[in-house]
């Protein structure tokens, strides 16, 4: 048998059961009767300086850690596209004096798990070890940060598997009605642009670009961390020093500016021959940071934040079944808050499911909502968010997001007082704040019947 096979074999049979142990592991955290009201953060501050927030337990000899740095896909080069992506995924095929190879066999053969991703406004990571492989998962850490190698046999590989991707991705129709909304929507700014980039962005992409985006993005100027586990703070605070202390004390200046969505609203179609629709909307939401949030989400829970209970899933699927799925989410991005939605519908009854879409989007938004749905939403939110501690990794996650959207290390205490606070007044306020259908920016891919476009494709116009 040759090596490589062989290699091949023994890698996936060890990687099998690293995950295992890891899964079971996180299983039984997820059993742990703990109520989120037990669950208490704590600030550690390490003697370099770093901060992280930390939810100790050491019911089970596991460590998960959450990591991200402000900047993301948006601060990618133009023509670069897909450089953030490929370098995060990078990280971990080889650093150090680790080859890809022998970088994934040390992660297999302690159990842990590393992992890295970006997204338009961050580059995150997350790390789940056995704590007596603490040490050895904070060094692999370490340096798949700071010594990160770009074996060129490496970063074609990984380069032709994006590029395969975003080919198919380019004529998938939920793809392309996205990225022609946000074309829509920003023009010019890079959240218009396609962040995993395309086939001739990537092959665009050299080892130097990649070296020198992670150079300037991974810094401890746009650093937040958090941890859940079995570990104390003075070794989380020992570990951090280590791990994050070698990175550059600040990054390179952020280019992304604040940008208005445009609100000119209309409808553009983009023909395509297939016997379904793909139909997404948006247009301005609210900020994260922004007082009427809390409020903002329990509006968008009643118009289609809802699997089952919100006003567009009653409309479109239920009484008419004009789709299978419907639905409306805020998009927090850092740098133009936005409130989207979607729903797929034959070419024929497509007109009819948007027109239900905007009608009630208009309704909301002069009437708010009732008494009924408004504490049905409530008691949404204040059940759901269990869900996000219900394991470390999850626990590390959620303590990560609170920093990142600067809520407080009290937030999880807060919480529960701060929804039951929003009044019928409030969120009457906030969905005639927040819903405006003369703003729906709409784009249809299909072959839609009585349908017609008032927009111009994205740089025609």
């Amino acid at each position: 048998m040759r090596r490589g096979t062989w290699h091949q074999m023994y890698y996936t049979a060890n990687r099998f059961l690293a995950v295992a142990t890891v899964a079971s592991l996180s299983l039984a955290i997820v059993l742990l009767p703990r109520a989120a009201a037990a669950l208490e953060p704590q600030r550690v501050v390490s003697p370099g300086g770093i901060e992280a927030w930390l939810i100790q337990d050491d019911s089970n000899p596991l460590l998960s850690l959450s990591f991200a740095f402000r900047g993301g896909a948006a601060e990618q080069p133009e023509g670069l596209e897909g450089v953030a992506a490929l370098a995060m995924s990078l990280l971990t095929e080889g650093a150090g004096e680790y080859d890809s190879e022998a970088f994934q066999d040390a992660l297999a053969d302690h159990s842990i798990e590393l992992s890295f991703s970006a997204s338009q406004d961050r580059l995150s990571g997350a790390l789940l070890t056995l704590t007596r492989h603490q040490d050895k998962a904070f060094s692999l850490l370490r340096q798949a940060m700071t010594e990160p190698r770009f074996d060129p046999d490496a970063v074609e590989r990984l380069r032709q598997q994006f590029q395969v991707v975003q080919a198919r991705r380019a004529q998938d129709p939920s793809t392309i009605a996205w990225r022609t909304l946000y074309s829509l929507l920003f023009g010019n700014h890079p959240y218009a642009r396609p962040s995993e980039g395309t086939p001739e962005s990537l092959g665009a992409i050299e080892i130097e670009d990649l070296r020198a985006y992670v150079g300037e993005q991974l810094a401890r100027d746009r650093l937040y961390v958090a941890a859940a586990g079995d570990i104390d703070p003075d070794t989380l605070g020992r570990l951090l020093d280590e791990t994050f202390g070698p990175l550059p004390e600040e990054g390179a200046a952020f280019q992304a500016q604040e940008v208005t969505p445009n609100a000119e609203g209309g409808l553009l179609i983009v023909e395509r021959d297939q016997p379904q629709s793909n139909v997404v909307l948006g247009h301005a939401g609210i900020a994260r940071d922004d007082p009427d949030f809390i409020a903002a989400t329990l509006v968008n829970h009643v118009l289609g934040g809802s699997t089952f209970s919100s006003r567009l899933f009653m409309q479109v699927r239920e009484e008419r079944g004009l789709a299978y799925s419907v639905y409306t989410g805020l998009s927090t991005l850092d740098k133009a808050p936005l409130l989207v939605g979607g729903v797929g519908s034959e070419n024929a009854r497509v007109a009819e499911a948007l027109g239900l879409i905007q009608a009630e989007w208009q309704r909301l938004g002069e009437e708010g909502p009732t008494e009924e749905e408004l504490q049905t939403a409530k008691d949404y939110l204040l059940g759901s968010f269990a869900l996000s501690l219900s394991s470390s990794p999850r626990i590390s996650n959620t303590l990560l997001q609170l920093q990142l959207d600067d809520l407080g290390i009290d937030y999880m205490e807060r919480r529960q007082e701060l929804i039951e606070a929003v009044t019928l007044e409030d969120a009457r306020r906030v969905a005639k704040r927040l819903l405006d259908a003369d703003a729906l920016t709409v784009v249809v891919v299909g072959k839609p019947g009585g349908l017609v476009s008032t927009r111009e494709p994205p740089g025609e116009s």
